[in-house]
């Protein structure tokens, strides 16, 4: 099983990518979103990929993010959802997008993707609800989880292209500061799908709020009213 690749982008087409691994091209189909965030062909890339084995059929998957990548396992685990329309739901409300609607139960966010009807909308976010804490928790631990440094490919005229490990970034931005919030309300006492759903409010009502915002934020959405 392919669970990730490093290598060369050799071209991007509408809805995938070929990427060569030491000689090796790869196919790799990704959401709209992930393809738009790639770098230019030419240049070193590294993708986590899921792999769809059939009797007929061998494709990769590719996501930037561990997080996106558990994403797309969950949904094609819903009766219904291919990978099709897993990517197409992550093309349009992205992995941070994906678990804030599916924790505050918001069926008609997932209906905005292409392909998805209102009932298979409704199935996911039922059948997934329960996930959302623990997948909004693998923000904070994607360094941990990396099963090696990504690779750059470099260029030597003089020789054939030599790679050299590239120190992978700590998680930033929304996905840790959604990650922590959830740890911090956890360590109060709140329970998984309690804490998840105030916290991806929070989110959503201020995007660019930082961890100790959203942990003050989702503490008053969880405090008694009345």
């Amino acid at each position: 099983m392919i669970g990730k690749l490093s290598g060369r982008l050799e071209y991007k087409a509408l809805d995938h990518v070929l990427i060569d691994v030491r000689g090796v091209g790869y196919l790799v189909y990704l959401s709209d979103r992930t393809l738009a965030s790639l770098p230019p062909v030419g240049e070193a890339v590294a993708l986590y990929t899921d792999m769809v084995v059939r009797e007929d059929l061998m494709q990769l998957f590719g996501f930037t993010s561990l997080v996106e990548k558990e994403w797309h396992r969950l949904l094609t685990s819903v009766q219904g959802v291919g990978a099709k329309v897993s990517l197409a739901i992550l093309g349009t409300l992205g992995p941070d997008g994906v678990s804030r609607a599916i924790a505050l139960g918001d069926w008609a966010s997932v209906k905005a993707a292409k392909g998805v009807g209102p009932k298979t909308a409704q199935r996911i976010v039922l059948d997934l609800k329960d996930k959302a804490p623990s997948v909004m928790a693998m923000g904070g631990t994607i360094t941990e989880a990396m099963d090696g440094p990504d690779l750059e490919v470099i260029e030597d005229v003089d020789a054939k292209p030599k790679r050299k490990a590239v120190k992978p970034k700590a998680p930033t931005g929304a996905a840790a500061a959604s990650a922590g919030a959830l740890s911090a309300l956890g360590n109060l006492g709140y329970g998984p799908s309690e804490a998840a759903a105030a916290v991806a409010e929070a989110a959503s009502d201020n995007p660019d709020a930082d961890e100790p915002g959203l942990i003050r934020a989702a503490l008053k959405l969880l405090a008694p009213k009345g």
